[in-house]
């Protein structure tokens, strides 16, 4: 129990470090590729992404979505990736090559879509090398380039507000 403290508080000095360390660097080329991390317990549906992206004319083979959840044991159906504690180590080590890959990927956007405060969440988006980072928590708003505070179940108005956003910013 207190080893785990111990590595939840390297974790976090890590992503201070990241945050620290970070120059928002968005430039103005339209968006190809994004990529979604989700929190399984808040929202898990993959394909109304999919979907989406494909109303945006993104159709990039590229495109990812990950979801992290708490459980180990579940027996998820999709073919899509999810990770859980057990992937992550000591001062931000990744133990999973999948997710590393994941997170040294150059994505044009990344959809933090989660808005409970989770460590292992904040490490991706935090080491992420996307672009533009676009979240819905305010917990910590050195995260993101964006923030569309709706709850993680009001799909539909995230949808239409990052839509909204692209194109104000020139991304579309």
């Amino acid at each position: 129990m207190i080893l785990k403290a111990f590595k939840e508080k390297s974790n976090q000095k890590y992503v201070n470090k990241l945050l620290a360390a970070r120059k928002a660097a968005v430039n103005n080329n339209k968006v190809k590729t994004i990529a979604v991390l989700l929190n399984a317990k808040e929202y898990d549906d993959f394909e109304t992404f999919k979907a989406f992206f494909k109303a945006l004319n993104l159709t990039s083979p590229k495109h990812k979505i990950i979801a992290f959840t708490t459980d180990d044991r579940l027996d998820h159906n999709q073919w899509d990736t999810y990770y859980s504690p057990k992937d992550f180590g000591w001062k931000g080590k990744i133990n999973n090559t999948d997710l590393q890959d994941f997170i040294d990927e150059t994505y044009d956007v990344l959809i933090s879509y989660y808005k409970e405060e989770t460590l292992q969440l904040n490490l991706i988006t935090a080491a992420s090398k996307a672009n533009l980072k676009v979240g819905l928590s305010r917990n910590d708003e050195r995260l993101y380039d964006l923030i569309i505070n709706v709850k993680p179940k009001e799909i539909q108005i995230f949808k239409r507000e990052f839509k909204k956003y692209l194109n104000i910013l020139n991304k579309l």
